[in-house]
C-alpha cells in the first residue's frame, strides 16, 4: 500500500478546488472598509440604508475613462437622494491612480485597495466591474465592463431603487 503525504493531499485539493464564486445578484455584498486619499475610511456597512454603486477600476483601464463621466453625472443627479458611488482603485501604485484622476476627475468617492482583497472577495474578473447594491446590502445588478448602451437601464434601476423621478 502506498502512503500519500498530507502535503500532497493539500496541494491536490488546491489544484482541484473550484475558483471563488463571483458575487452574484441576490447575494449579500461582501463587506469592505477602505481608505480615501485623505485617509478617511469608507465601509459598506456604514453605507447601509443607501443604494450603493461599487465600481472596481484601474488606471490602465480604457473603459474606465468612459465610465467616470457617467458616474460623475449619476452622483450629481442622485447623490443627494440616497445613492452612494464608491470607486475602488486596484492599482499597485497610488501614483498611477492619481495620474488617471488628474486627467479624469471624480466627483464621487474614491478608495484604494492596493493589496486587492476587495476585488478578490467580489471575484472581479475585469475592469471596470460594477455592483449595484440595495439599501439592505444585497447585490441587485452586476456589470462587467462599461457600455454606454446600458447606462440608461442602470440609471433607471437606480432611480427606481431610490424613489427618484
Amino acid at each position: 500500500m502506498q502512503r500519500i503525504f498530507p502535503a500532497v493531499l493539500v496541494l491536490g485539493a488546491l489544484i482541484t478546488a473550484p475558483p471563488a464564486a463571483a458575487a452574484a445578484v441576490g447575494d449579500p455584498a461582501p463587506a469592505f472598509a477602505l481608505q480615501t486619499a485623505a485617509g478617511d475610511t469608507v465601509s459598506l456597512e456604514r453605507l447601509r440604508g443607501k443604494v450603493v454603486y461599487v465600481d472596481f477600476w484601474a488606471s490602465w483601464c480604457g473603459p474606465c475613462r468612459r465610465s467616470f463621466p457617467w458616474m460623475n453625472e449619476m452622483h450629481r443627479k442622485y447623490g443627494g437622494n440616497g445613492l452612494a458611488i464608491v470607486a475602488i482603485n486596484v492599482d499597485k501604485k497610488r501614483a498611477d491612480a492619481e495620474r488617471f484622476l488628474s486627467q479624469v476627475p471624480a466627483a464621487f468617492t474614491i478608495v484604494y485597495d492596493m493589496p486587492g482583497a476587495t476585488p478578490t472577495a467580489y471575484a472581479v474578473k475585469g475592469m471596470p466591474s460594477s455592483y449595484l447594491i440595495d439599501a439592505a446590502g444585497r447585490i441587485v445588478a452586476v456589470e462587467q465592463g462599461f457600455r454606454e448602451e446600458r447606462a440608461a437601464e442602470i440609471e433607471a434601476q437606480v432611480r427606481a431603487m431610490i424613489g427618484a423621478k
